[in-house]
């Protein structure tokens, strides 16, 4: 299972190369590469997860959901591969998922029965800024919107809590079996020393 997430990560994390060509980050590219956005620490890692997901879930654009999430990362000092790994959550086969959801929510929230086909339509159909427009003062925009905000936030939420728990219980794995080697160490050395001469 390690391994296979171990390669997953190689294959699709972003790398400091790839986010410095980005066309959206080419203003901020300095500051999205700054050493210290990229180090795995207690604190940047469940960071980089609640913010990979919030942007992920939200913005449902490939290519924009990266950028967002690398711009994000600098104000709450989060680390950037993961958050832009993390927005990979969603995908040509979550989306459905998570728009359907979104809708549902949305509607029962407002009390309205809109659905997401025209959102769907415009993607497919790659709409222009007046219909994009037009589809944000209809009936389905809110629902939508509303719902994917409360999913994101949710989301990130829920990623923050178990980004931090996993770092520290893999910490707390690493220290025990340190003490356990150095405990080990000295118990051996202890028994190689030679005896006292009398």
């Amino acid at each position: 299972m390690d391994n296979r997430l171990s390669r997953w990560w190689h294959a699709n994390a972003p790398t400091r190369e790839s986010l410095e060509h980005n066309r959206f980050l080419a203003p901020v590219a300095h500051r999205v590469l700054e050493p210290s956005l990229w180090r795995f620490t207690r604190r940047s890692v469940p960071r980089g997860v609640a913010l990979g997901l919030l942007v992920g879930i939200f913005l449902l654009i490939p290519g924009v959901q990266i950028a967002g999430a690398a711009l994000l990362a600098l104000p709450f000092r989060a680390n950037i591969p993961v958050a832009a790994a993390m927005t990979f959550l969603s995908n040509p086969a979550t989306t459905p998922l998570i728009l359907w959801l979104s809708v549902y929510i949305g509607n029962w929230m407002l009390g309205r029965s809109a659905d997401a086909s025209g959102f769907m339509t415009l993607v497919d159909h790659h709409a222009t800024i007046g219909q994009w427009a037009a589809w944000l003062v209809s009936e389905a925009a809110p629902a939508l919107l509303l719902g994917l905000s409360i999913i994101s936030i949710v989301a990130a939420a829920i990623g923050y809590v178990i980004a931090d728990w996993v770092w520290r219980h893999r910490m707390g794995r690493k220290w025990q079996a340190r003490k356990l080697r150095i405990g080990k160490a000295h118990k051996s050395s202890a028994l190689e020393k030679p005896a006292p001469v009398l």
